[in-house]
């Protein structure tokens, strides 16, 4: 997603034997996931892992959250304390209700803990590889290291903030997959522009309202890594979460569109399950994303669960309130 973006010298990308004849061959390009996008030269495709990892300054993991483990165990052991490791995996393991950031805490050596950053917001890799202005934030719990980052990734079309809210960035890139599928559902249904504007607002009620209760920065949630990755999610045509909801809400059965996608994840399936457990583990009502969960899990009837939450009691538009260290 990156590489034709970045400016240090050389840069290593692991992939499958088939990607890694494909980068490195003559067309220099991803013909499996960016067909017709040439790789710049600087970049070198293996599929050995520890090669890259030894040559590298900067380690990104770029694969769903249930292949993380998978990704990293084979190099725990490999990465040095002076080289920094930025997961841009956006999701919630269904089995333990981990984030990227709680899985890498667990599997990877203390000595590198310190050195884990985490990219979010709102950015197609479709539009980023063809240099079209991006905005992104750089989550690492020591600032430094979130500025190192941001120092080596940005450049005049791809901007980079930074933070130490890693919990509100890992939240929002997470939750925001889950109520696109919800966007997609209503346009789906022709449900219209009311009813998208009113699930991308308070589905970001319900998000600031879990990230708050797992102890991050609701101002996050007005940011790149909030609001910006939600509003493009749930309206841009290259979502893939928005597609999969647009295709549930046409009458197609969830089957047929994974098996449909050629290899492409759409995070937000498997993240519906997580988020609904996790909002039953921190006491928090979210109705739309409870909605989502039963549509997509219990095979509930959309437009019934649809009259079931406009239905609800009654009750203030703002139903939470903020910790007092945010104020």
């Amino acid at each position: 997603m990156l590489t034709n973006m970045l400016r240090s010298p050389n840069w290593w990308l692991t992939f499958t034997s088939q990607v890694v004849s494909s980068v490195n061959g003559t067309n220099r390009e991803n013909s499996t996931f960016l067909p017709g996008h040439k790789c710049p030269d600087t970049l070198t495709a293996t599929s050995n892992m520890t090669e890259a990892v030894a040559n590298s300054e900067l380690v990104l993991m770029v694969v769903p959250t249930p292949y993380i483990a998978a990704t990293v165990k084979p190099i725990a052991d490999l990465l040095r304390s002076d080289q920094i490791f930025v997961s841009c995996t956006k999701g919630i393991l269904n089995d333990t209700l981990e984030t990227p950031h709680e899985i890498l805490l667990r599997l990877l050596p203390r000595t590198v803990h310190s050195q884990l950053a985490y990219l979010s917001g709102p950015s197609f890799a479709a539009e980023v590889v063809k240099q079209l202005p991006t905005v992104v934030t750089i989550a690492a719990q020591e600032d430094s290291v979130a500025a190192r980052v941001q120092a080596l990734l940005s450049t005049p079309r791809f901007r980079c903030y930074r933070t130490t809210d890693v919990t509100g960035v890992e939240l929002g890139g997470a939750l925001k997959n889950v109520l696109a599928i919800a966007c997609g559902i209503s346009d789906g249904l022709d449900l219209g522009n009311n009813a998208r504007a009113a699930l991308i607002t308070r589905g970001m009620n319900e998000i600031t309202k879990m990230a708050v209760a797992k102890g991050g920065n609701p101002l996050t949630m007005n940011g790149l890594a909030g609001m910006g990755d939600l509003v493009l999610t749930c309206t841009g045509d290259l979502s893939r979460n928005r597609t999969v909801g647009l295709r549930l809400g046409r009458g197609e059965k969830l089957s047929e569109i994974t098996s449909s996608m050629h290899g492409a994840v759409a995070e937000g399936v498997l993240t519906s399950k997580s988020a609904h457990n996790l909002a039953l583990k921190l006491s928090v009502e979210c109705p739309i994303i409870e909605g989502i969960y039963r549509v997509i899990h219990e095979g509930a009837d959309a437009l019934q669960v649809v009259e079931e939450v406009m239905s609800r009691e009654l009750k203030p538009e703002i139903d939470f309130t903020i910790p007092t260290a945010f104020v």
